[in-house]
């Protein structure tokens, strides 16, 4: 229910409470009341006619009898068209109203002429509050319909809040004018709601009573006052320009919104008078030259200056909207013209949504969600996949709190936006983090449109969809390709990959070798869309770690650093001069609107890149030398007003789409401007694009148009780049001048990176060739000189793909056994891992742990639990290392079809003969023997672990025979009671079904058709007890220790053979 507040009373001005001060309250006392309230009009009616007799009685014989109009307040400020006799009287403060017995001609009535209106109404005010019943303003969840709304639900559904500018000054200082072009831009441009107060509309009806004097002017600025209150507490934002001479009577006004908790700006206009006498735009100031007007303030009339005004304005030496600018800046920095509480530093913009999006677990719960997360369904993470996570859990996709359900993905396809409800106005908040409901839609739609272009989804395979629906959990935990437990999913909603129809409204083109739309392509069936929680900070150990701030620390830095205002510059290339002098000549621009500190953020992309783009750490480092170089080269940046900060998302091309994502996202983090320069975000297409073969994919000008116009991109506001050329006479990169276009040249994209392969050294800064390739040198000023060698060494090592960092991509310590030792970095070629005590893991470690029964095995970990990265034995390189598998092109490879729950390797002394035939006809395939290890914790990778044998299973690929032990490590909790396959099934129920599910169908995510298994069911214990002996016969056979023909070597002539174990020393 509504919930009333009384205003106190005046118990002098109660008669019922100044009857019962001393006695009880009586049926008497209610009869006496009656009686009063009747005749009380009669007595009033009575003192209304003497007075108008005793007024006409002053009047003498001069006037005729007869009712004559009121007096008329005069304008000391205006000509004055008429004159009251006992105006003076009237508006006189000093009369004693002890002098009214005196002045009376009849006794006991008061002579109208001695009273102060200004005395009256300053006992009034003086007096409580008058006798109403106020209904206080509810909470957010109290009953509306009698009281307040709440301020935040006011202003989060008209989409600003309330404010009021006072303005005050001299007459002709420019008040009306300045709120009047403030007024038509706040309503015209950005739909809101402003009124203007003055002593126009004012007089004309409200203060029509009201005169210039002293006391008048003071009630006339309180009235208004009250005035602006309500409509600033209503939402609008109210501009009041009324000189209000007297410092009392403006504090007052801001003492009354500042107890009302509404927003007042005090704005000067600080206009010397003899400028105010030139313009004169009323004659008035030659009109008191003459002597025609007296009092008139700032001239013979005092007026008393703001000492802390919120702005000052000298209209004198500013054009009138650069004065509408700086309001306008101030409403904006203060977060006047959005609804929602202001959640940034001033003069940054809210996120999209209105709200900081931060999902890291809080560092007291890591140690909880963490252990919970290992108790999960687990969800395999691409390192693309990675990227988005990182997007979305710090705050880059604001409001997304995850990755995307349908109905949130359906939005983003199709409008490029997405509905949102932050403040609860229609009952849909949180609308996209609860599960899509096709059947049921909301009444109304959310109020708030933000921008949403690009889809951010994740996709998992059917294997994945059955290992969460077959689970008792309602979460999952997202897990690295290397097998890191790095965030929970929770409250999947899982839906079909519609990849086309992704892929035709996302991109909008045909063309199959693009590369992001091969991405998609090579995706699951399926997506998985839920709300994420990050257990920890995303860390890449690339040695760029530094330069990656989340959304909220970034805002922090500008915070820092002084910003009003932050325009971001993205960067896919190393930064030369004619960058350089884009971004300084944006932060100029800006101070000429008005800013005092705009900062710029040099934003390089720090996710997936296509191959041929410039790694990450080569722009990185360069853009270091040009901050450390700042102003001292044209192609340097000032550090103070930069800051440098990689944006993590990947990089789609998505031309048009895309860009709109970029310049949201970069919102998200503080950024109110965005430069954008021709073809944003687009690529070339391949051979094979269907309409733009070896063409740009999208027109180079509608990136920009499609940005400036798209749906809830708000305050955003866009800088266009302009083109830029070298000045050969000045040595710098600037605008072309159109009266000597010979001294300029261009260097292009193409050309630098032909100039850096060839090792262009710096140019004569006297003699500056026409063509740059031929003398191959480089201006001095096109770039920083230490920016340009890091350029150079890439391009003359670009093949050298050890050496660079392409994106974002995390470099781990691989997770080997303490006897084990690591060379490279793992995910690279480099990698390899070998035994400290054993010189070959496959030849020298003993097939069984000395001593132990025949089940027991000795299992040597290749690849972890959860890796998906392909690690391998291998058999034709000294030692046997292991090392990553790599694909056809040579890239390192990856399991797809989702996390592996096994840990996977090998028995060593084993080997699989190509020449023993099953009864299917099938060869071994020449490797030793596969082991699936099915315990509930990862083993070090290199590991050697004593195993149980619960049985194996026989898979056929391409044409061999390819056993899979199956084992239980003995350090596995469940050992003890786990010993055949049916105890596996009984106390992990499902584990065999799932292991089926794998071998038949791992290869179908890479777009392979599936396995065959020799049988769909696991042989016995035994059975894969002499499988293990055989293939151990054929390995004593392999190392020339059998008692078999030699022809069973077939197939094994690049073996690395020479281990001391197979030696038999």
């Amino acid at each position: 229910m509504a919930r009333y507040a009384y205003a106190p009373l005046n118990v002098e001005d109660n008669p019922r409470r100044r009857s019962t001060r001393y006695h009880q309250q009586s049926a008497e006392d209610e009869e006496a009341d009656q009686i009063v309230n009747e005749r009380m009009p009669m007595c009033v009616g009575v003192c209304v006619l003497l007075a108008i007799v005793y007024v006409l009685s002053r009047t003498g014989g001069q006037r005729s009898v007869g009712l004559q109009p009121p007096p008329l307040p005069v304008d000391p400020n205006a000509p004055s068209t008429y004159s009251s006799p006992t105006s003076s009287s009237l508006t006189s403060s000093s009369t004693s109203s002890s002098s009214s017995s005196s002045s009376s001609s009849c006794e006991g009535l008061v002579d109208p002429s001695t009273i102060s209106m200004a005395d009256l109404r300053q006992k009034a005010l003086a007096s409580t509050p008058p006798h109403i019943i106020e209904c206080s303003k509810a909470d957010a969840n109290s009953d509306q319909s009698a009281c307040h709304l709440p301020s935040s639900t006011r202003y989060a559904a008209l989409g600003q809040k309330g404010a009021t500018l006072w303005m005050t000054g001299c007459s002709g200082a420019g008040k009306t004018t300045i709120a009047t072009a403030l007024e038509d831009r706040l309503v015209k441009q950005y739909g809101k709601h402003v009124y203007r107060l003055d002593g126009d509309n004012l007089r004309t009806g409200l203060n029509r009573d009201l005169t210039f004097s002293e006391a008048d002017r003071a009630e006339s600025v309180r009235r208004t006052g009250e005035i602006a209150t309500l409509f600033a507490d209503a939402g609008v934002i109210t501009l009041v320009g009324l000189i209000s001479p007297y410092r009392e009577d403006r504090d007052m006004v801001r003492k009354r919104h500042e107890e009302q908790g509404i927003p007042f700006y005090e704005i000067f206009l600080d206009v010397p008078v003899e400028e105010l006498k030139k313009r004169d735009p009323k004659g008035q100031y030659a009109r008191v030259e003459k002597g025609e007007l007296k009092h008139f303030t700032c001239i013979d009339d005092p007026y008393e200056e703001p000492l802390h005004p919120e702005i000052v304005l000298k209209t004198h030496e500013m054009e009138i909207e650069q004065s509408a600018d700086m309001l306008f800046r101030m409403l904006e920095r203060d977060g006047i013209l959005e609804g929602a509480p202001k959640l940034t530093p001033p003069g940054l913009p809210n996120p999209d949504g209105d709200e900081i999006v931060d999902l890291h677990v809080p560092a007291h719960l890591k140690s909880e969600r963490m252990a919970e997360a290992e108790t999960l369904p687990k969800v395999l993470l691409s390192d693309v996949d990675l990227n988005w996570l990182q997007v979305i859990g710090e705050g880059w996709a604001s409001p997304l709190k995850g990755f995307m359900r349908e109905g949130t993905l359906l939005e983003t396809l199709h409008f490029n936006s997405i509905l949102v409800d932050p403040f609860n106005v229609t009952g849909n908040a949180n609308r996209h983090e609860i599960r899509t409901d096709f059947s049921h839609f909301h009444e109304r739609q959310a109020p708030q449109r933000v921008s949403m272009s690009v889809p951010i989804t994740l996709s998992c395979t059917s294997f994945t969809r059955d290992s969460i629906e077959k689970s008792n959990k309602r979460d999952v935990a997202l897990v690295t390709q290397m097998g890191q437990i790095v965030a929970i999913l929770r409250d999947p909603e899982i839906y079909d990959n519609r990849k086309e129809e992704i892929v035709t409204r996302m991109f909008g083109v045909i063309d199959m070798e693009h590369p992001y739309i091969h991405h998609i392509y090579s995706g699951g069936d399926y997506l998985i869309g839920g709300e994420v929680e990050l257990l920890d900070r995303i860390r890449y150990n690339d040695g760029l770690d530094k330069w990656r701030k989340t959304a909220k620390e970034l805002m922090d830095e500008f915070k820092s650093k002084g910003a009003d205002t932050v325009y971001a510059f993205q960067t896919r290339n190393p930064t030369h001069a004619g960058h350089a002098y884009l971004m300084r000549s944006a932060g100029e621009d800006l101070k000429r609107q008005g800013y005092k500190k705009p900062v710029l953020w040099l934003s390089p992309l720090g996710g997936w890149t296509k191959s041929d783009d410039v790694p990450l750490d080569v722009r990185v480092k360069q853009h270091e030398e040009v901050l450390l170089a700042g102003t001292s080269h044209p192609g340097g940046l000032d550090p103070d007003t930069t800051v440098m900060a990689i944006w993590p998302a990947p990089m789609v091309y998505a031309g048009p789409t895309e860009v709109q994502f970029h310049a949201k996202s970069r919102r998200s983090a503080g950024a109110s401007y965005f430069v954008v320069g021709r073809d944003p975000a687009g690529m070339k297409g391949s051979p094979n694009a269907l309409a733009h073969p070896d063409d740009d994919l999208y027109d180079g000008d509608h990136g920009r148009y499609v940005l400036q116009n798209s749906p809830g991109l708000g305050g955003m506001k866009i800088l266009s780049f302009v083109k830029v050329m070298y000045d050969i006479k000045d040595n710098i990169m600037k605008v072309p001048d159109e009266n000597r276009l010979e001294d300029f040249i261009s260097i292009s994209g193409t050309k630098m990176r032909l100039l850096a392969r060839n090792g262009a050294v710096p140019c004569s800064p006297t003699n500056i060739p026409t063509d740059l390739v031929e003398a191959n040198c480089i201006p001095s000023g096109f770039m920083v000189p230490r920016g340009w060698s890091g350029v150079v060494d890439y391009y003359r090592n670009v093949d050298d793909n050890e050496r660079w960092i392409p994106w974002s991509r995390p470099l781990i310590e691989a997770p080997i056994d303490r006897q084990t030792e690591a060379r490279g970095k793992l995910g690279s070629e480099s990698f390899s891992l070998k035994h400290k005590e054993y010189d070959s893991f496959w030849h020298d470690i003993p097939m069984r742990p000395r001593g132990e029964r025949d089940e027991i095995i000795n299992f040597v970990v290749e690849i972890p639990m959860y890796m998906t990265a392909k690690m391998e034995l291998q058999k034709g390189m000294a030692g046997n290392v292991i090392k990553q598998d790599t694909n056809k092109d040579g890239s390192p490879r990856y399991y797809t079809y989702g996390t592996p729950f096994f840990n996977y390797g090998l028995i060593p002394q084993t080997w699989e003969d190509p020449s023993l035939r099953s009864r299917e006809g099938n060869g071994g395939d020449n490797d030793p023997l596969d082991v699936m290890e099915v315990g509930s914790n990862p083993l070090k990778m290199g590991s050697i672990n004593p195993c149980k044998v619960l049985g194996s299973l026989e898979l056929i690929d391409e044409g061999e025979t390819d056993h899979k032990i199956i084992c239980i490590a003995l350090s596995d909790p469940d050992a003890s009671r786990i010993k055949t396959m049916s105890d596996l099934d009984h106390y992990k129920p499902g584990t065999t079904e799932k292991l089926i599910d794998w071998l038949k169908r791992y290869k179908t995510s890479d777009g392979k058709p599936e396995n065959v298994l020799a049988r769909d069911y696991p042989t016995s214990v035994s059975g894969a007890l002499d499988i293990i002996e055989e293939t151990h016969s054929r390995w004593r056979t392999l190392c020339g220790r059998g008692t078999t023909s030699s022809s069973f070597t077939k197939g094994a002539e690049e073996f690395w053979l020479s281990s001391p174990g197979c030696l038999g020393k």
